[in-house]
């Protein structure tokens, strides 16, 4: 008997973990980017990117996805950064110290962290909510570990900041 002609596509390994998956890339999304809007438009790139990245030999699991969903959500903070940044150039100061031991409000944080600006948000969310070290953080927002460090201190400050209601 002769080899079959058509192959079955890879892509359908996904749809073995779609129904148990989906609710947590998106639950994964929305909770880092708030907006309802958002979540949905991110978790469709998710599944689109796992479409290929299945036909290219990746692994199928729901871990694997959350991982597709935060590159997706990196992306995306980045293309808005990018938009709102234009042509301005923004300096703001550094603090070397950080002994901030207060308790945060966990609703009034996520209103704050919305507000800030994308690269602020990516990289408090990056090592504070999903707990990944400098290096990794660095490494998602595709620079160097100083200057992700400088980027998570100007974010700290930025947040108690807004989070304080302290002069901008």
């Amino acid at each position: 008997m002769s080899e079959p002609r058509v192959h079955p596509d890879p892509a359908f390994a996904l749809l073995e973990v779609y129904d148990a998956a989906l609710p947590q890339v998106y639950g994964y999304l929305l909770a880092r980017c708030g907006d309802r809007a958002h979540a949905e438009e991110l978790t469709s790139e998710t599944f689109l990117a796992a479409v290929q990245g299945c036909r290219d030999g990746g692994p199928v699991s729901p871990a694997w996805l959350i991982g597709i969903a935060r590159h997706k959500l990196v992306d995306h903070w980045r293309r808005k950064e990018r938009e709102t940044r234009g042509l301005r150039l923004a300096y703001q100061e550094e603090r070397v110290d950080d002994p901030w031991d207060e308790e945060v409000d966990a609703l009034h944080a996520r209103e704050v962290l919305a507000a800030l600006t994308p690269d602020h948000r990516c990289a408090l969310t990056l090592r504070y909510l999903d707990g990944l070290p400098v290096p990794e953080v660095a490494r998602h927002l595709g620079r160097t570990v100083h200057a992700t460090e400088s980027l998570l201190a100007r974010a700290r400050a930025a947040f108690r900041r807004a989070y304080t209601g302290g002069p901008r």
